[in-house]
């Protein structure tokens, strides 16, 4: 274990005590310098920790650094727990970590992300300590044209997983955010490894961000919002993983219903988002496979099965800025 993780646990044992920096220099055998560095890097991963002059250090409870650990002995299947303080995209680290031979199942936790995005290649804004940024690699080996229901799967996963250990009702924009009385809490992007000889998908890269009590977002991005409750990251990250599994050992007719009763795009005015430009439209209805059926401004209908959509009256309620 690291410097600051040989901290954490001293002060975790002795929880809501104040703790000497001196005591803690001796029992982990460092300087009392390097001590003040790891508990700067403790704080940075979400820790609370007090410093008083002649009292030393208190780690306060309800603290939220990330603990592989915890997560790890909390999940219902096997897969490899890869943990970054902080990297440029957890999806990219993914690709690159399957570019390289690595095989297996993987979950890539990040504490912060300095260049999350999302679909369309927009930015997501993923602070140090305030967020839940990961990315799920699944080996499926299905065919190509099942893909497109892995971010279905992963939007039900995701809203499951908060509703079980919140009180929170969530709703979801096709086809992949999730909102909160009328603010986005989170995205998904999902991303195919493919093997174009075999025609199937090697592999599946499930990137979840959510804002979990992130406060401040950047200006320029609209709608943003927070889950706001006292959310434990660990808790949040085991459940979705395990929902995660557990989802994609069903089919999809098994969650489709879930989804359609979250959805917040039925029966509103939307504008289809694609390269030629913006196309006015009305949702009608979530398709047994995840598409989206609309009808457009002149007429047309037509089902979407990817995409980007945006609502013509923005949701209520929601806070400016965000993801």
């Amino acid at each position: 274990m690291s410097l600051k993780d040989d901290i954490f646990i001293y002060l975790q044992q002795n929880m809501g005590k104040y703790v000497s920096g001196q005591e803690l220099a001796d029992a982990v055998s460092k300087s009392r310098t390097a001590v003040w560095n790891a508990v700067k890097e403790l704080r940075t991963d979400g820790c609370i920790i007090n410093a008083t002059r002649n009292k030393g250090y208190q780690l306060v409870r309800g603290s939220d650094k990330i603990n592989e650990k915890q997560i790890y002995e909390n999940l219902n299947n096997e897969v490899e727990i890869l943990y970054y303080s902080d990297i440029d995209s957890t999806n990219a680290q993914a690709k690159r970590l399957l570019a390289s031979g690595k095989e297996g199942n993987m979950l890539l936790i990040a504490n912060a992300q300095t260049e999350g995005r999302g679909r369309g290649g927009k930015r997501f804004y993923s602070p140090a300590g305030s967020g839940v940024y990961m990315s799920l690699v699944l080996h499926p080996k299905t065919s190509l044209q099942n893909t497109v229901s892995a971010t279905t799967a992963a939007a039900v996963a995701v809203c499951r997983a908060i509703e079980k250990i919140t009180d929170l009702n969530l709703q979801i924009k096709w086809v992949n955010d999730i909102y909160l009385n009328g603010g986005k809490v989170c995205g998904i992007l999902t991303e195919a490894v493919t093997d174009f000889e075999s025609m199937t998908v090697s592999s599946i890269i499930i990137g979840i961000g959510i804002n979990v009590s992130t406060k401040h977002f950047p200006l320029g991005v609209e709608n943003a919002a927070s889950i706001g409750a006292a959310v434990n990251r660990n808790t949040l990250i085991t459940e979705i993983t395990n929902q995660l599994f557990e989802i994609f050992d069903c089919d999809m007719k098994d969650y489709i219903d879930y989804y359609k009763s979250r959805s917040m795009v039925i029966g509103q005015d939307i504008l289809i988002c694609e390269s030629t430009g913006e196309t006015g439209a009305k949702a009608i209805a979530v398709e047994d496979n995840g598409a989206l059926r609309v009808i457009t401004d002149t007429g047309e209908e037509r089902t979407l099965t990817s995409g980007t959509i945006r609502l013509k009256t923005p949701p209520p309620n929601g806070t400016a800025g965000g993801v």
